[in-house]
């Protein structure tokens, strides 16, 4: 009785200590697709644990709205830049290290879903495919590419891509975004692989649908007679495993997944996929005949 009184009193401050506590003090990061959707909340989360941020998107208007409402540029900075670039890519992460002295966390967010179009794979559009590619999967290997460049010579670093539960399971989305997000999550194993020697971690996040940007015009093109409420129904209850109990995921939760494994709290945590859909990729019943 007295062990479990005395475990339960440690875990309990333990808690209390880690709920006041700036989990990103001190840190750096570079956040893609920053201005909207996952990043807007990724930034908002990162700046709220004590973390500096470089917002890089191509969203001008909101970057430099969303970096000001942050404490503008000694908190957060935004940057134009298009991932198919990477020469964008890798001078988003040089402007963290001119303006900070180093980069701590790269966060490889920005995506597109590419033609909602569903014609079977003899009528796939490889120009539609490259294009999806193009940012979904060379944008992210360029995004830790450049993370690696200066976070190896340090010995330190968390480099964190945002994948989906569409490369975990097919036949939720278009092929060509399915194929991009299963290629982030081999990405992500191969290069924890190598930079695990010198201290740097490389994971992934997969989320379930989100009322996101690009999850509502998913909705609003495949559903068009559908009304907002309608389209938020399908998100939070009809593909929402834990509808009943009243869980709906947020882009905060998502953000709150990258907080942990940008923070030292997840030091030896290195080539996961950290799946956040609430049991949704776990099993589904088989296609079986109707009984009798």
């Amino acid at each position: 009785m007295f062990l479990r009184a005395a475990i339960q009193r440690g875990y309990s401050t333990a808690s209390t200590a880690a709920a006041s506590t700036q989990r990103l003090a001190g840190k750096v990061a570079v956040i893609t697709g920053a201005a909207s959707g996952i990043g807007k909340a990724t930034a908002t989360e990162f700046v709220r644990h004590g973390a500096k941020v470089i917002l890089a998107d191509i969203q001008d208007t909101l970057g430099r709205s969303l970096a000001a409402a942050l404490g503008g540029p000694s908190t957060a900075h935004y940057t134009r830049c298009d991932v198919t670039d990477e020469a964008q890519v890798s001078a988003a992460v040089d402007l963290a290290v001119s303006t900070h002295g180093k980069l701590d966390v790269m966060v490889n967010n920005a995506g597109i879903v590419g033609s909602l179009d569903l014609p079977p794979l003899s009528a796939l559009s490889m120009a539609d495919f490259d294009a999806v590619m193009a940012v979904n999967t060379r944008g992210v290997m360029a995004g830790v590419k450049h993370a690696a460049r200066v976070m190896v010579p340090r010995k330190s670093g968390s480099i964190i891509c945002i994948a989906s539960i569409a490369g975990v399971m097919g036949k939720l989305t278009p092929h060509p975004y399915s194929v991009s997000k299963s290629a982030v999550i081999g990405l992500v194993r191969a290069a924890a692989g190598e930079t695990a020697k010198d201290g740097v971690r490389v994971n992934a996040v997969s989320p379930n649908y989100i009322l996101t940007p690009l999850v509502k015009r998913i909705l609003e093109e495949w559903y068009p007679r559908m009304s907002d409420e309608e389209h938020r129904g399908i998100v939070e209850k009809d593909i929402n495993e834990m509808a009943e109990g009243g869980v709906v995921l947020g882009v905060e939760d998502i953000a709150r997944a990258v907080v942990y494994l940008g923070s030292d709290e997840a030091k030896y945590v290195n080539g996961h996929n950290l799946v956040v859909d609430g049991g949704f990729t776990v099993g589904k019943a088989p296609n079986m005949p109707p009984m009798a």
